[in-house]
């Protein structure tokens, strides 16, 4: 699994797995944020052509761990963008990851 990071510096790394799944798949992000005084949120997003799942949480500067896991239940079928965003006290995006998930229709739904 492949994981875009996009920033100043690689302050937040992500992982998906599996990268490949059968439906309705879990999927589990894991994120690494390095502290910063500045970190006050964090956002996930899991999206298909038809398909979108969210979630968020606070970010406690510099205190907040740095290993957090997300965890999607029972994701359709679809091509997934995973995204990881670190949201600034200025409530910029300071941080953002990206990776790939591919959620395809088992043989006993069709």
């Amino acid at each position: 699994m492949t994981t875009t990071v996009v920033g100043a510096k690689e302050s937040l790394s992500m992982r998906v797995y599996p990268a490949i799944s059968f439906a309705p798949a879990n999927l589990v992000i894991r994120t690494r944020v390095e502290p910063d005084a500045d970190n006050r949120a964090m956002e996930v997003v899991a999206e298909s052509e038809g398909f979108y799942r969210s979630s968020a949480i606070q970010l406690d500067g510099d205190r907040a761990p740095k290993t957090t896991t997300f965890e999607f239940r029972s994701l359709p079928p679809g091509a997934y963008e995973v995204t990881a965003v670190v949201i600034g006290a200025d409530g910029q995006r300071t941080a953002l990851a990206r990776a790939h998930a591919n959620v395809v229709e088992s043989g006993s739904s069709q």
